[in-house]
């Protein structure tokens, strides 16, 4: 005999529920002190505590460190290589680790060109649309890149914005250069950059801005670099004159180094849409290429739940694996609750779409077998000596 029927029902049932649950014996990562928690899978766990209790320590630096290093150690050496490098963590045992996903605290890496659409890999495929089937032919996907010289607005060179000087908002008519017309603290009176402009022998020094001439304004204000004929004395011989507005588009609007010198510049600058492309960032003979009506930057607008039946509807032969390719993507952006936003919008305002990025580039199928994050945790052992919260066992937050 091997034991009752009930008896190993019994242990059967017991077998199941353990591997129902994330086992962490004797965590000590950073400043956890022998901690152990069984965190049951397919429910929300919420970790809470203050500022330098371990919440991270354990979640991120135990539990999602170990899944990603024995994920790792299933590929070849040498694809090893080339993933990022996770070391063990200081623990005793860790059990029935399914694969992680991290959602961490940065907000999504870019600059002013990246979009939700470049972000998640669906502009691309737009862009491999409209090169495929788009009519008129207007060239390859490059074309319809906005980061592209060949695709991008020559006006706001892909931005779909502008920044302009406000004149009046720059200079006090009322004032003559020497009482500091100009209302910017790097050109203030005395700097070596307002010399830039009382010693260029173009202007007398103590005349209000407000009398200047027509042809004394065009010099303040638009000249062009050149060398001044008759500068004043203390000229550096190798300076370049050059008026205010595209010194301000060279040296600030462009380099934008410090909070500081952004500040100065937002009270003299005004931003608004380009008014060539209205926004949609490309050149007006690539936003004429279009399918069933739509221009690639009419698309881009639309929401992801709104933009599925719309490419759905593109039947073209050459066009069904793109097709195919973009309606999956859209699917996941929907079924993750992201169906609302555009792909023209601008990925430093969108804090979501890192977290969907991921989840497009990094999961085979909509649908995971786990995802550790969704757990709900059930103290067993002890918890950091500096926690003063508990973890939270209720399954409503």
């Amino acid at each position: 005999m091997t034991g009752s029927p009930l008896r190993k029902t019994a242990w059967r049932s017991h077998e199941l529920q353990s591997r129902e649950a994330i086992r962490v014996v004797g965590s000590r990562e950073h400043n956890l002190k022998n901690v152990s928690i069984d965190i049951p899978k397919k429910l929300i766990t919420v970790f809470t505590g203050v500022s330098g209790s371990g919440k991270s320590s354990l979640v991120f630096d135990t539990i999602a460190a170990e899944s990603q290093r024995q994920l790792n150690e299933t590929f070849s050496s040498f694809a090893r290589h080339r993933l990022p490098h996770y070391g063990q963590p200081d623990v005793d045992l860790i059990e029935n680790l399914a694969v992680a996903i991290v959602v961490d605290q940065k907000r999504l890496g870019g600059n002013a060109r990246s979009t939700v659409g470049t972000a998640t890999d669906i502009q691309a495929l737009l862009r491999l649309l409209f090169s495929r089937v788009g009519e008129p032919f207007v060239g390859l996907s490059s074309v319809f890149s906005f980061n592209h010289p060949d695709g991008m607005c020559p006006r706001c060179e892909g931005i779909g914005a502008i920044t302009t000087v406000d004149v009046d908002a720059l200079l006090d008519r009322s004032k003559s250069l020497n009482d500091g017309a100009i209302r910017f603290p790097l050109l203030a009176v005395g700097s070596a950059r307002w010399k830039r402009y009382v010693l260029s022998g173009y202007f007398d020094n103590d005349k209000k801005l407000e009398d200047y001439s027509p042809e004394e304004w065009e010099l303040l204000l638009n000249a062009e670099p050149h060398k001044p004929p008759h500068p004043a004395k203390g000229w550096w011989a190798s300076s370049m004159y050059e008026g205010l507005i595209p010194r301000f588009h060279r040296s600030f609007l462009h380099n934008r180094s410090s909070s500081d010198r952004n500040e100065a510049l937002e009270s003299v600058v005004t931003s608004g849409l380009c008014p060539d492309c209205h926004g949609a960032r490309l050149r007006p003979e690539v936003l004429a290429c279009k399918i069933n009506g739509n221009s690639i930057a009419d698309l881009a607008a639309m929401p992801a739940s709104d933009l599925v039946p719309i490419v759905a509807e593109i039947s073209t032969t050459a066009a069904v694996p793109i097709v195919a390719a973009l309606c999956a993507r859209l699917d996941h952006m929907t079924g993750i609750g992201l169906g609302y936003i555009s792909y023209e919008r601008s990925a430093t305002r969108a804090t979501l779409c890192w977290w969907s990025s991921t989840i497009l580039r990094s999961s085979p199928s909509p649908t995971m077998s786990s995802i550790w994050v969704r757990a709900r945790a059930r103290v067993v052992g002890a918890s950091s000596s500096r926690a003063r919260w508990p973890i939270s066992n209720d399954p409503t937050l």
